[in-house]
């Protein structure tokens, strides 16, 4: 399925020598006393002369996504693709984006030079944000303009010390700016550049394993692919794009097909799954409304998602093609509805929700009076929690703590239509529940009410949080 983000991209040839490839056999050279002093000056738990002495180090640990920048932490990541230009970032312009309630910037649009860079990390600290750097020279010829080899005579190769040269170059360059939390390694990448990111992500981890290794996943419907990518990457989270809202008002039948499987492997994985909304017309596809940009958000929420991000957030040009239309800012920075609509869910729901299900583990998704139902979706069926769902169609899912001696469950009632209000009645199991709590984003806190149906009303797109305390 072709994606959007692919026109996005910069061409293979204008960042193909811009890192100085020819010299890297002689960085690489001097590399195992260089990076070593690097790594502890950026607080590197290891040293790297095994990456930089020519192979690609071994049962490197992987970080637990829980101490890493955006995936760790109590607050729920909310991010966004295609920030402000080049001339466009400004202090007011970052300021913008954090007050509409965003964390995080993955960078682009004619953002691919190293002063540039750091320009906006420092934009982005002083305005509180996070930023994922891409299209970074070093970090494109380590991860995906080339492969890691180490027979030297591979065509477009690089062997593990240039990588590793490569890497601490960037590493370097932005580390010492607080706003930095990762890189991102490689857009939508296909199935057969896993081994090389795999050792992308090794190398990265033993040299700065205080960074987030990001990757973006195709929009597929292959449940072989994903799960691929978790037991080879090895990723510290799982984010894939797919924009549901087709023109004429249709959905993609595939949409709930393509995030049960993205939801499978991130379980599989014990990792965090992300996702991106919509929040523009191009070919083929439909100007969302405020509601459906809500919707995609719960919907992605009752699926799993522990990571927000919007594609895209300032509007791009007409000559990148796909016909994009308006996003959150036009091309010539004004703010469309969907600036205000972003911002009232990020600042009023997501943020105040997504501390909630975040420390959670999915346990089911079903739609429930819903028929036929969506390719992928599982139709609700009584459990010892919850014995009937009635009324409009609704989207449940289940979430467990951590704590495998805790009997609480949490329900996400999501509303399965985005312009219609839904009302359903949520029937729980007085026998295995002793308590009913509905969670109020206002209060960030649940207020009880008696054991028993449990009413639900929903506006276009929107969703209830509810906590049942175990008998």
């Amino acid at each position: 399925m072709q994606s959007p983000h692919q026109i996005l991209g910069p061409s293979r040839r204008s960042l193909l020598l811009g890192a100085g490839a020819t010299a890297l056999t002689a960085a690489a050279a001097t590399a195992t006393s260089a990076t070593t002093a690097s790594a502890t000056t950026a607080g590197a738990s290891a040293t790297s002369a095994s990456a930089a002495g020519g192979a690609v180090p071994a049962d490197v640990a992987v970080p637990s996504p829980d101490t890493l920048p955006l995936t760790g932490g109590p607050d729920f990541p909310i991010g966004l693709f295609w920030p402000p230009h080049p001339y466009a970032s400004t202090a007011q312009r970052f300021a913008e984006i954090r007050t509409a309630g965003f964390d995080f910037i993955v960078s682009g649009n004619y953002a691919g030079d190293g002063n540039i860079f750091q320009y906006q990390l420092g934009l982005a600290r002083d305005a509180g944000l996070k930023m994922l750097i891409s299209d970074d020279i070093q970090i494109r010829n380590m991860s995906r303009w080339f492969s890691i080899s180490d027979t030297t005579t591979d065509f477009l190769s690089v062997t593990p010390a240039e990588a590793s040269a490569l890497y601490v170059r960037a590493r370097d360059a932005y580390g010492p700016y607080s706003s930095l939390a990762g890189f991102n390694f490689y857009d939508e990448p296909g199935a057969g550049w896993f081994a090389t990111l795999a050792k992308a992500l090794a190398i990265s981890r033993e040299l700065a394993p205080q960074l987030l290794p990001y990757i973006n996943l195709l929009p597929s419907d292959d449940a072989t692919y994903y799960r691929n990518f978790v037991d080879v990457v090895k990723p510290s989270l799982i984010s894939f794009d797919r924009y549901p809202l087709l023109s004429e008002g249709r959905e993609d039948e595939n949409y709930f097909h393509n995030w049960a499987i993205v939801r499978d492997a991130a379980l599989h994985g014990d990792i965090p799954a992300w996702t991106y909304i919509q929040t523009l017309a191009y070919n083929n596809h439909r100007e969302p409304t405020a509601a459906e940009l809500l919707w995609q958000v719960n919907i992605s929420l009752a699926y799993g998602a522990k990571g927000i991000q919007y594609f895209t957030y300032w509007t791009p040009e007409a000559a990148r093609g796909e016909g994009f239309g308006p996003a959150l800012i036009t091309v010539d920075g004004k703010r469309t509805p969907r600036y205000d609509a972003a911002k009232q869910i990020n600042t009023t729901w997501l943020h105040q929700v997504g501390r909630e299900v975040k420390p959670l583990v999915s346990e089911s998704v079903v739609h429930a009076n819903e028929t036929p139902l969506p390719n992928g979706a599982v139709g609700f069926t009584p459990t010892n929690l919850v014995s009937a769902v009635s009324g409009n169609s609704v989207v449940v899912s289940t979430f467990r703590s951590r704590d495998a001696a805790s009997g609480d469950r949490w329900l996400l009632v999501a509303n399965r239509s985005h312009s219609a209000r839904a009302r359903a009645v949520v029937a729980v199991n007085e026998q295995t529940v002793g308590s009913v709590g509905v969670f109020q984003p206002a209060k960030q806190k649940y207020v009880s009410q008696r054991v028993g149906p449990v009413p639900v009303s929903l506006a276009p797109g929107a969703a209830t949080l509810i906590k049942l305390g175990a008998k």
